[in-house]
């Protein structure tokens, strides 16, 4: 189980991420209506603004997914359920969540939940 500080810890680490991707998101949003204004003169400027504006998209919901998977570490923190795996309800190790700060499962759960994905 993880104690109170480092429950703190990756609630702050939590919190700075939810708000890089916020502002992410709020730049991206800003750029793509701005292209929508863009006078496209040919089929080549329209062809490069397509696929930068597809690019962008995909990292787009990309973060939003990311976003979800942080309110609902959050929303764990709160309910006192952060750190333990979803699956077998053991602690996920905390090397574990330094490297994916809203893991749901352990190590072993994760590798049995990819094989029947």
């Amino acid at each position: 189980m993880l104690t109170p500080k480092e429950m703190k810890y990756f609630e702050e680490k939590l919190q700075n991420r939810r708000a890089q991707i916020e502002k992410n998101l709020a730049g991206t949003t800003l750029e793509l209506s701005g292209m929508r204004e863009l006078e496209l003169n040919d089929e080549g400027d329209f062809a490069a603004a397509s696929a930068g504006t597809m690019v962008d998209s995909a990292i787009m919901e990309q973060q939003r997914k990311e976003l979800a998977e942080i309110d609902l570490a959050l929303d764990k923190i709160k309910n006192g359920t952060y750190g333990i795996c979803e699956m077998c309800e053991e602690p996920i190790g905390k090397d574990r969540l330094e490297v994916k700060i809203f893991a749901r499962y352990c190590i072993t759960c994760r590798e049995i939940n990819e094989k029947e994905q």
